[in-house]
């Protein structure tokens, strides 16, 4: 028996939700692996503030990335887990190393802009599929992305 069966879903509509879900997984990883690069590697007087705030982050991104494979599993898909995979549906770019705060900062602030257009994205396709599961996950995660945007955006202001 599969979860599908007992949701009442449209399987068209899932298998839809399912593939954007794998793109938005794919940007999760590797935003989560900039993340702990920027955590690892950032210098400068806001030394500490910052490397709380990325080990926070990522820590956030981790429980994110589960939720979004499971969601992906319970939609009757089986979700990305290879890098190279990742790496081939990805929008948001490995960052390389970074050391200054700001420079960091900005590039969080462009991923989240990324998310949450693929979020408002799939919102938009579970909406008008019933889908309340996936509806309520992203609206979740638009929210608290939208506070990162706003106390990072402050902090560059």
């Amino acid at each position: 028996m599969k979860t599908t069966d007992y949701l009442s879903l449209d399987k068209s509509a899932t298998k839809e939700i399912s593939n954007e879900l794998q793109n938005l997984l794919a940007d999760f990883q590797v935003y989560y692996t900039n993340l702990r690069g920027f955590h690892w590697n950032i210098k400068g007087p806001r030394f500490f503030k910052l490397h709380d705030k990325f080990e926070e982050l990522y820590d956030e991104v981790s429980d994110q990335i589960d939720e979004i494979a499971e969601r992906i599993l319970m939609l009757g898909e089986t979700p990305l887990h290879n890098f190279s995979d990742y790496l081939k549906k990805n929008e948001i770019k490995e960052s390389g190393v970074v050391a200054n705060g700001d420079e960091a900062m900005k590039l969080v602030l462009g991923y989240l802009k990324t998310l949450i257009a693929k979020e408002r994205k799939i919102l938009d396709i579970a909406s008008e599929a019933n889908d309340e599961g996936t509806v309520s996950l992203m609206g979740d995660y638009i929210l608290g992305q939208e506070k990162t945007v706003w106390m990072l955006a402050s902090t560059l202001s």
